[in-house]
């Protein structure tokens, strides 16, 4: 099938694409799947951030009361699985198999009558001078494209409850994604920030053939393989040989293998890496149950680079990352030190879905409600990488002319409306009715019950 540059389609082929999917999204509601297909419409053709959800209502394209609004987030069922093989088949086949794994919160300190609240990291809001908010977490596994643009592909979500180990969570998502992928030419490639945690992931993910990004800390500490014993030797082997730590220069000596490239954006980059090196690890924590811990080994990878994208920047030019190659034995220095700077792009889908798209606007109260409008926030983010051939450029008079093609997902969404005409819609339209009887006279509900936040077990 031919394809462009960026990753594009031919404009027949994106708009049979895109059809596909809205019919596939419309047949992934097993419950309330006009409703909810025509909500992620309203959210598409706002004509601004969607900073009230009600007020979607309002949209033309939504043609029920906002009763059907609220009711299709209370009452509607999502396929899950459904919802993840149709993001599996609409995937850019002419991206790497390159996917960054992350976790963003949804903040609910309030929200005192939602259940399975918990405590969680936010790096932009702070709830009493600390970084912790109280809400919902979820984690997404997102596709990325050597493109210097913030376009992704959301391949899998999935919401974290207070008290799961966040590390089981990850393995069960790579392991389901790798199983919906089959047999790849391309090793598929995870890359993970300093939160997660490199050698667990390393020690169960093992049997896949998988490569394993991590930046780590530039305070780790790591050790060779030691000497075998000499003969007659008396008393337990040693299990750890030479130190080698990222803060002592000193320590490190001639790389295993190195690679030197010229980058627009870094100037001169020079990757080192040493095989065969392990962490020293205790019989606590993840490691509690065993007897004596694992020997985890991997690869220990150093990227330098001549300058920063900004100069004023005070971030420090040495990156250093564990790399892990599963059941592969396969190596490529260029494809992991790129594959890590390109994980940053999974932010900026964050950051547009929360500020655009109003990821964390609504006000919902139970978890599944939640789980639903993630749903949908994912699905009209998918739609809009779908449509950027098919969509004109609106820009505004301070910017600067794009071609098709090429624009951003908020000016992708900005000339979406005009494009929904031309797509159909597989939603039946309302059926036409009276007013329910409301409420009964004298009845009350109560108060609900109040939910405390969860706060995880040291």
């Amino acid at each position: 099938m031919e394809t462009r540059a960026n990753g594009c389609l031919p404009q027949d082929a994106s708009r049979a694409s895109l059809v596909n999917f809205r019919a596939g999204l419309h047949r992934s509601w097993t419950s309330w799947p006009d409703a909810g297909f025509e909500l992620c419409e309203a959210m598409l053709c706002a004509p601004g951030p969607v900073s009230s959800v009600p007020a979607l209502s309002l949209e033309p394209v939504f043609r029920r009361s906002h009763g059907s609004l609220y009711k299709c987030l209370d009452r509607g069922e999502v396929n899950a699985e459904a919802m993840r093989e149709l993001l599996l088949a609409h995937a850019p086949a002419s991206w790497p198999l390159v996917f960054a794994v992350d976790e963003s919160t949804w903040a609910r300190c309030d929200a005192e009558t939602s259940p399975e609240r918990g405590f969680y990291y936010s790096a932009s809001t702070h709830s009493a001078g600390q970084p912790i908010v109280a809400g919902c977490a979820y984690q997404l596994i997102t596709q990325l494209d050597w493109a210097c643009d913030s376009w992704t592909a959301p391949m899998d979500a999935v919401r974290i409850p207070p008290g799961t180990d966040t590390t089981a969570t990850t393995l069960t998502q790579i392991r389901n994604l790798v199983a919906r992928l089959g047999v790849t030419e391309q090793t598929p490639t995870f890359v993970f920030d300093a939160g997660y945690n490199p050698i667990a992931l390393t020690h169960d993910l093992a049997d896949l053939p998988v490569r394993l990004v991590t930046r780590i800390r530039d305070d780790r500490v790591f050790y060779t393989d030691p000497e075998p014993p000499a003969p007659g030797a008396i008393g337990r082997p040693r299990r750890h040989g030479e130190r080698r730590g990222c803060a002592e220069p000193d320590s490190w000596p001639a790389p295993d293998l190195e690679l030197h490239d010229d980058d627009d954006r870094y100037g001169t980059v020079h990757v080192s890496a040493w095989h065969g090196l392990h962490p020293r690890l205790d019989c606590r924590g993840r490691w509690a149950d065993h007897d004596r811990p694992p020997i985890v080994a991997g690869t220990v990878v150093r990227v330098d680079v001549e300058h920063l994208p900004k100069p004023t920047s005070r971030t420090k030019k040495t990156l250093w990352l564990w790399v892990a190659t599963g059941a592969r034995t396969d190596l490529d220095l260029d494809i992991c030190w790129r594959a890590y700077l390109r994980r940053f792009d999974i932010e900026h889908t964050f950051r547009f879905v929360k500020n655009t798209l109003g990821w964390t606007t609504p006000s919902v109260r139970t978890p599944e409600q939640a789980d639903r409008w993630t749903w949908l926030v994912i699905a009209s983010y998918t739609q809009l990488r779908l449509a950027r051939s098919l969509v004109a450029d609106h820009r505004l008079p301070w910017e600067r002319h794009m071609k098709p093609g090429q624009l951003t997902p908020a000016r992708v969404r900005r000339g979406f409306r005009r494009t929904a005409p031309i797509l159909g819609t597989p939603a039946s339209p309302p059926k036409p009715s009276r007013a329910g009887p409301g409420r009964p006279q004298g009845s009350h509900t109560g108060p609900r019950t109040r939910h405390p936040a969860i706060k995880k077990a040291a």
